[in-house]
């Protein structure tokens, strides 16, 4: 009963339009009160600061305000001219263009909607002066987007780490195949368009001026290089690596890039700071959730209920699959990992996957949330910016989030993509 009551009250509060973490909150509150009125609430303030309280969470911060300073800093545009001279020629290829030029910038932001906002702003209305439709161009880009949420340095592999004591720097070496994968098919989908409706590219760009793209850029190229790398070099951890990022993103935008103006650089470190604020809540409120899962043995029934219905590995890694793209399409992120990972580790380990692998295969699909209504946030964004509806953005996105759910199940069953590069 309390476990109905729990769940119940979250839903209710999530279709009244509560913020998640105050649906959360509520979820809990009303559950002691009725069920168990003599509990301490120093339990919840407990749990709330312990998850918050460790060393690799406060890379979130960094990476954020990192993100923040490249992104206003000139980069996508940078990003851009590199993807658009080398392959803007070609069959599809601002389109193609527009999906790599994502994927450096997850590489950089480690945030979905930030990635839809910085790419779709400048490669939208490249891609309709060019004749792809404003269905099609507001649908690659919020789907290009969701990689912003797998590709390292990702803050939600981040809180997945934090919340199950994973290695992050072996989260972080395990999501580069998949997010490689990510692009690639929804480069195939982009070909395939262009080819279909015959959209021609863009006017072939000499050596020359590709060499001038790629100096123009190499401050944003050597970001990701240098943090990874750092990272997978043992040189320093992930936190530490946020920490460089910050420092390297103040120096390239306001040394060699030198676009953004004084207030640029306030605007980004208020901004950082009201996002983190609000992902903190969210992670605090959804571990007191899950602590209330975890003492209702929720993992425990989670594993005999699935179990019940069949032993075999391939059925209960495509139910639970379904299970988090239902709840990727009301839930943030943040929260749903929060939540599902003490949950659903137990249970995926009890079928041979590691914890690792486990973890890049529930980003990567509650990364598909960002392009399914009702929560779609990647979708909206780029409908906004394409200057579509909602309802046209979501028909146009069918074959990219069918794309990226086979993906999903790809990483999922053949572990190698995303523990080639882990070892011992």
């Amino acid at each position: 009963m309390e476990i109905l009551t729990l769940t119940g009250i979250l839903v209710l509060g999530l279709l009244a339009g509560l913020p998640i973490a105050y649906s959360l909150l509520a979820a809990c509150l009303v559950t002691i009160l009725l069920f168990d009125p003599g509990v301490s609430f120093g339990m919840l303030t407990q749990a709330m600061t312990t998850v918050n309280d460790s060393f690799p969470i406060m890379a979130v911060p960094f990476f954020i305000l990192a993100g923040m300073l490249m992104g206003r800093g000139g980069i996508s545009r940078r990003l851009f001219s590199v993807a658009v001279s080398f392959v803007g020629h070609l069959p599809g290829g601002i389109g193609v263009a527009a999906v790599i030029t994502a994927m450096f910038f997850s590489a950089i932001s480690g945030s979905g909607p930030a990635t839809v906002a910085a790419v779709g702003g400048i490669m939208i209305p490249e891609m309709i002066k060019l004749g792809y439709s404003r269905r099609f161009s507001a649908a690659l880009i919020a789907a290009a987007g969701t990689m912003g949420v797998v590709i390292p340095p990702s803050i939600p592999l981040v809180v997945f780490g934090v919340t199950t004591g994973t290695s992050i720097g072996d989260l972080f070496r395990a999501a580069i195949l998949p997010g490689v994968l990510m692009a690639l098919v929804l480069i195939l989908w982009a070909v395939y368009y262009a080819r279909s409706k015959g959209v021609a590219g863009a006017q072939k760009a000499s050596w020359r001026e590709r060499l001038g793209s790629l100096n123009s850029a190499k401050g944003a190229l050597l970001l990701p290089v240098i943090i990874l790398g750092g990272i997978y070099g043992g040189v320093f951890t992930p936190t530490e690596a946020a920490v460089v990022s910050v420092v390297y993103g103040l120096v390239i935008a306001a040394v060699f890039y030198r676009e953004m103006p004084l207030r640029g650089y306030l605007d980004s470190f208020v901004s950082a700071a009201i996002t983190t604020s609000a992902l903190m809540v969210i992670v605090a409120a959804a571990a007191v959730f899950g602590r209330f899962l975890a003492v209702a043995q929720v993992p425990e029934m989670m594993l005999a209920f699935l179990t019940g219905i069949s032993t075999n590995m391939v059925v209960i890694v495509l139910l639970v699959v379904f299970m988090l793209i239902l709840l990727g399409t009301f839930m943030e992120t943040i929260a749903a990992v929060t939540i599902t990972a003490p949950i659903l580790l137990p249970v995926l380990e009890a079928v041979g996957m590691d914890p690792v692998h486990i973890g890049v295969v529930i980003i990567m699909v509650l990364a598909i949330g960002f392009i399914t209504p009702p929560l779609g946030v990647n979708l909206f964004i780029a409908s906004r910016t394409a200057k579509v509806s909602a309802d046209e953005a979501v028909m146009a996105v069918v074959p990219g989030f069918t794309l990226l759910v086979a993906a999903s199940l790809l990483v999922a069953f053949v572990p190698f993509l995303s523990m080639a590069f882990i070892t011992g």
